[in-house]
Parts: structure tokens; C-alpha cells; sequence
């Protein structure tokens, strides 16, 4: 029988498969999670993670958090972000929603696609994906945004508009606002076609 194997590890960001299934069902490398209070990134030349900065408060990041492989938020990303000057050059950045608690980082997981926040940060679209765990047992028939408890995407809305900015200084975050799957679909394609442009595709 022939399994298919990586020798080496794959880098996070370039080497591991977006999601066949894209832009339904992705490919999340999760960077953080609710139980992390210092801000943790990928070393994009590296592919480890690094420590970015200690959070500031005491908030605490309401779901898993990563972002697709082989996707980068430039012209494309921008042009669906009209209040924003430019893409922020990251990967993708996406918000995983789960029943059960995840209390490990640096892991891969398959979620499905509901929404997000379009979010504009220091004049650069930085879009924030929503998702939930593939196959998980309360959120797994969720279909959109619109229908998880509003309190929910209250708490992302309240983390993302407040993760950054110390108390006495001006916020760096201007907008944010929520999007259902429609959208969300178009920004991850939007992603995944800069990188193409940028990088070269999957597998290629």
C-alpha cells in the first residue's frame, strides 16, 4: 500500500495543502489559542512560531486562531476591502470556532467557512475569517455568520477592535465589521489568488 508522507516537515504557510475543498472547507494552522496570553506568529522565513509581543490586557482571544496555507492578503484581498490603501501582506488570517477546547497551537485542523470581519488595520485590510471545526457536535450544521448567538461575534468584534492599542494611545483598528459566506468565499478565492500570483500555487 502507498502512503503518501512528508520526509521533511512542510513550512506551515508554503508547503501544506490550502484545502481541496476551498473555499468551503480549509486548511487552518492554528498560531494561537483562548489560553495563550502572549501573541504568538509565524516565523515566515523559518515556518516556526515565534513570540511577537506579550498581550497587553488581559483579553482574551475568544477561539482558535491561524491561517490557510498558501493564501496572501494583496491586490485582490484589497479590492474587497474598499475602505482600506492595500492588503497587509500576511497570509489569511482565520478565527476557528469549537465546541470542545483546543488547548494546543502549532497543530492542523480542517474547518469549514461561515463569514468573517473586514477588518482595516493601520489603513491595511486585514480580514479575519470566521470558521467553524470541521465535525464538530453543537457548531457543525452552523451555515453563516448570522446564525451563531450575536454574543459571539460580539467577543471577536471586542478582541480585534482592542488586542493591539494600549489604553492611552489612538486605535490602530478603524473598522471592523461582519460579513456572512458569500463574501467570505470570495475573500478566501481572493487570498488564494494572490498567493498564486506572489508565490506560485500548490504543488506547483
Amino acid at each position: 500500500m502507498s502512503i503518501r508522507y512528508a520526509l521533511h516537515r512542510p513550512h506551515p504557510w508554503h508547503g501544506l495543502n490550502p484545502g481541496r475543498k476551498s473555499p468551503e472547507i480549509i486548511t487552518v494552522f492554528v498560531e494561537m489559542t483562548p489560553f495563550d496570553y502572549v501573541k504568538y506568529e509565524l516565523d515566515k522565513e523559518t515556518g516556526f512560531l515565534s513570540i511577537d509581543r506579550p498581550q497587553r490586557t488581559t483579553s482574551q482571544l475568544p477561539c482558535l486562531y491561524g491561517f490557510m496555507p498558501q493564501t496572501y492578503c494583496a491586490e485582490e484581498v484589497h479590492k474587497l476591502s474598499p475602505k482600506s490603501k492595500r492588503g497587509d501582506l500576511d497570509p489569511l488570517d482565520i478565527c476557528v470556532l469549537s465546541e470542545r477546547p483546543v488547548a494546543r497551537a502549532e497543530i492542523i485542523l480542517k474547518a469549514r467557512v461561515i463569514g468573517g470581519l473586514q477588518m482595516i488595520d493601520d489603513d491595511e485590510a486585514d480580514d479575519k475569517i470566521v470558521a467553524v471545526l470541521e465535525g464538530d457536535h453543537v457548531l457543525a450544521d452552523t451555515e453563516d455568520l448570522t446564525e451563531l448567538p450575536d454574543i459571539m461575534t460580539e467577543r471577536l468584534r471586542h478582541y480585534f477592535l482592542t488586542y493591539k492599542s494600549p489604553p492611552d494611545q489612538p486605535q490602530k483598528v478603524s473598522s471592523i465589521e461582519p460579513y456572512g459566506k458569500e463574501h467570505a468565499h470570495a475573500v478566501v478565492n481572493a487570498a488564494v489568488l494572490d498567493y498564486k500570483r506572489h508565490y506560485g500555487g500548490y504543488g506547483s
